[in-house]
Formats: structure tokens, C-alpha cells, sequence
């Protein structure tokens, strides 16, 4: 009931946000003043076509336009760390006001991003962590440890408690992912007895590409003892997921997805269930956090507070890396008895 309220709460930002900001331009009333010459907040995505990515897009451009900012989507055509430092170089030229980043590569981006915050620009990541030096802050969708031991106990009930685990992930430099995975690994390790016949037979990368993830899924599937695959990552959901269906396999499908590529894997069975926060919220809360940051309301140090549109007051907390992390809430679960309605949604 908590994860619902907290979507329910999403869906009120969005309408709230979108009335204020008049969708269609800025609203004077709403500008601030001591923003950057430029007013320009970018968004780098993962990779620019990545449909995840496009809705968080949806909410960092609709915080963006009601704080006053005018909101910039870049990405690499391909997820690597090394367009994204370009995309980033590119941006530090054009000294834009702030830059929100779903980094490739945890460490990579950090020569690149520690130019922009020299130059006064400040930096924060979401949905998948740069380190704690290349950064003001982190948007946290939810607790990392809840959502990698809750997504190991679904795939060993799907399971029925007997049967291997796969892993579908992005790339093997994600922050995001490589952190869940570790709590599963751990959730698996602290429960000997619990897991003994679901064991983790495997974690393969699909790097975020439909076809190499697609293909992976059909590796997978040449071992007899893998009965549920995990894919924390939507375009390896719906790879998976099409590549399970056509193969009318028995083996099942659980992950992070958006309900509405994943809904007709749900309906069939193939994905019994599955979770993920609203995106359209982490880009709001991304949005307002990099606008209370350019007006120097915050720094990003743990302790801090501020309040983002509808989302209401949030906390700066400390993170397990060390720098600090602003969280969202708790992953929602999606199934059959939800799915036909929140796949309108997003």
C-alpha cells in the first residue's frame, strides 16, 4: 500500500507541475532569479533512444520549466562512457547551468565531470551513480538491498523453489545494476537453506541493446537448469520478454520494466510479475534538486533539505559510497491485477 501511495503521489507531481508550468512555456511568476547566464539544465541519458530514459526526461523537463529553466535531453547513440564524456565536454563549452547524468561508467566520467563542477556547474547522477567525487549528489529511485533481495525472492518463488537463476543485465559497468546484483548475491548467501535448490547460475550483459540482449536470452536458454531470468533493466525486460514468448519457453521473467512495453508479458504469463518506481517522478526530483543546487538553496551534503514541486520536502542522506543521495521510494509491483491500468500510465 505504501509503494501505491507513492506512485499515486507521482501521478499528483505531474498534474501539479504541468498546471504551474503551463506545458507549453515558462511561467514568469515561477522564474527565479541567480540563475546561470545560459538557464540551461541537460539531462544526459544512458543513451538517447533508451524509452526508461525518455520518461525521466518527462519529469526533469517539466521541474525544469516550472522552476523557470529550460531543459536539454542528450545522450549518445550507444550507452558507452566515452560519447557520454563528449556529450559532457560539449555542455562544460556551452556552460549550461547544471547537468543531471545517468552515467555508463562509474569512474569514467569523472575527468570530464570534475571539469564542469570547476567551472561552477553543479552535477548530480541518477539512476545509475557516478562516484562520489564527480558529483554534488545522486538521485536514489529506491534502496538498493530492497530491490535486489526482493527481485531473488520472486524469481525463487516463480521458481517454486526449485530452479536456477539467471541474471539479464545492462552493462557491466553500472552502477545501479552491479549494486543490485551484490545484494542478491547476498540475499542468496545469508539464506543457504532458503535458496538451496534456486541457485545464481549466471549474470550475462546485454548492454542495454535490444539485440545483443535478445541474444543473450537465447544463450540462456541452452541451459536446461535456469528457470527464471532477471532483468533489472527495461530494455533487457522487453527483450527478454519477446524472446521468451516466441519461444514459448517455460522459463519465467521478473526484473525492473515499464508497464507499458512489459503489460503483454504480464497478461501471458511469461513475466508473473515485476517491479520499478514511476521515472517520470526521478526526473522530477531530479529537476528540482539541480535547481535548488544552481540557486545555492543546497550543496548536497548529507543533512540538507528542500522541497521538490509536489514530490514535497526532501532530505539529503548520506550514501553507502560515501557521498550522498537523495531517495525517492520504494519499488512498486506490478502483475496481473494492476497492469491494465498503470500500462496507460507510463
Amino acid at each position: 500500500m505504501k509503494a501505491k501511495r507513492l506512485c499515486a503521489a507521482g501521478l499528483a507531481s505531474i498534474t501539479a507541475i504541468a498546471a504551474l508550468a503551463g506545458c507549453q512555456g515558462i511561467n514568469p511568476a515561477l522564474k527565479k532569479i541567480g540563475l546561470k547566464s545560459s538557464g540551461v539544465y541537460a539531462f544526459v541519458a544512458k543513451d538517447i533512444q533508451n524509452p526508461y530514459m525518455q520518461k525521466v526526461y518527462e519529469g526533469f523537463e517539466l521541474a525544469c520549466t516550472a522552476e523557470g529553466a529550460e531543459a536539454l535531453y542528450k545522450g549518445p547513440d550507444t550507452a558507452t562512457a566515452e560519447k557520454q564524456i563528449e556529450i559532457i565536454n560539449q555542455l562544460v563549452a556551452q556552460d549550461v547551468a547544471g547537468i543531471a547524468i545517468a552515467a555508463n561508467d562509474r569512474d569514467a566520467l569523472q575527468p570530464a565531470l570534475t571539469e564542469a563542477m570547476d567551472a561552477g556547474i553543479p552535477v548530480i547522477s541518477l539512476d545509475s551513480a557516478v562516484n562520489k567525487d564527480s558529483r554534488n549528489t545522486h538521485i536514489q529511485q529506491a534502496d538498493p538491498e530492497k530491490i535486489g533481495r526482493e527481485l531473488i525472492q520472486a524469481a525463487a518463488e516463480m521458481a517454486d523453489g526449485n530452479g536456477g537463476i539467471a541474471v539479464l543485465s545492462a552493462t557491466a559497468q553500472a552502477t545501479n545494476q552491479n549494486l543490485w546484483i551484490e545484494w542478491m548475491k547476498k540475499e542468496l548467501d545469508e539464506n543457504p537453506d532458503k535458496y538451496a535448490n534456486t541457485p545464481l547460475i549466471k549474470v550475462v550483459y546485454g548492454d542495454d541493446n535490444p539485440e545483443k540482449s535478445a541474444a543473450e536470452t537465447q544463450a540462456l536458454l541452452q541451459d536446461e537448469n535456469i528457470k527464471v531470468i532477471i532483468a533489472p533493466t527495461t530494455v533487457g525486460m522487453l527483450a527478454a520478454g519477446k524472446v521468451l514468448q516466441d519461444e514459448k519457453s517455460d522459463v519465467k521473467l521478473t526484473g525492473l520494466g515499464l508497464p507499458s512495453g512489459m503489460a503483454p508479458y504480464i497478461e501471458d504469463g511469461t513475466c508473473p510479475w515485476m517491479y520499478l518506481w514511476n521515472p517520470i517522478d526521478i526526473g522530477v526530483l531530479a529537476g528540482y534538486t539541480l535547481d535548488s543546487l544552481v540557486n545555492e538553496e543546497i550543496t548536497g551534503a548529507a543533512g540538507e533539505k528542500f522541497t521538490a514541486g509536489a514530490l514535497g520536502e526532501k532530505a539529503i542522506t548520506a550514501s553507502a559510497d560515501g557521498g550522498t543521495e537523495v531517495m525517492l521510494g520504494d519499488p512498486f509491483k506490478f502483475d496481473s491485477d494492476n497492469i491494465a491500468e498503470w500500462k496507460e500510465v507510463y
